[in-house]
């Protein structure tokens, strides 16, 4: 069983192997962090995608090496937003997507796949079913780390969604740790939505 699930890493540098490993321990940090609504969240995560980005760029996988671009950037842009306040208090604390928020969320999601549909295009990667799969969860991982930037609840819902499907479609790619890293994702997502859920009702409570 263990072979099944490992073998492909028999011909991995070992430097990619370890690279890997290092990006999933700080990734599961990061979701940890934001399970727990801590700032944390931001550093870890910037550790996590700049390897990634090194790694799927090595690999050829394009629509995820965009997807940890992006985290990158939207990390930078969370971590400034999260921290910003208003006297004592945190400016931006968790709440409800706005009905603006979801039109704006519909367009990035929509202008996502359209933009990776156009990249895998032209590199000539649409050849089997997992491109457009990718092409799927790229549009939902967008949406859900633009979410969480912006401090909102509905983000653990996107990342749930795009989890379940990233966990079959890294292992088919043969990326097994990668494919758990997104097992444990899933079920720390499932207990962060719990849990932004009673921070956000302890404010209304206020």
């Amino acid at each position: 069983m263990l072979e099944y699930l490992f073998a492909q890493y028999k011909n991995y540098p070992t430097y990619e192997i370890v690279l890997e490993i290092t990006a999933i321990i700080f990734g599961l940090f990061s979701v940890w962090f934001a399970k727990k609504d801590n700032i944390l969240v931001f550093p870890t995560g910037l550790i996590n995608t700049s390897i990634y980005v090194f790694l799927l760029w090595k690999w050829s996988l394009l629509g995820d090496m965009m997807i940890n671009a992006y985290y990158f950037v939207m990390s930078i842009y969370g971590w400034y937003h999260w921290t910003r306040k208003k006297g004592d208090e945190v400016a931006y604390p968790i709440a409800r997507i706005t009905k603006k928020e979801i039109k704006f969320s519909l367009i990035l999601f929509i202008a996502t796949i359209l933009f990776v549909v156009a990249v895998y295009h032209i590199f000539n990667k649409f050849t089997n079913w997992m491109a457009y799969v990718d092409t799927l969860i790229t549009g939902i991982f967008f949406v859900g780390m633009w979410l969480m930037a912006k401090r909102k609840i509905e983000n653990w819902i996107f990342w749930i969604v795009g989890n379940l499907l990233s966990i079959p479609l890294f292992f088919a790619k043969g990326y097994t740790f990668t494919s758990i890293q997104y097992i444990i994702f899933t079920i720390i997502a499932v207990f962060g939505f719990t849990e932004w859920k009673k921070i956000l009702n302890n404010y209304n409570l206020k």
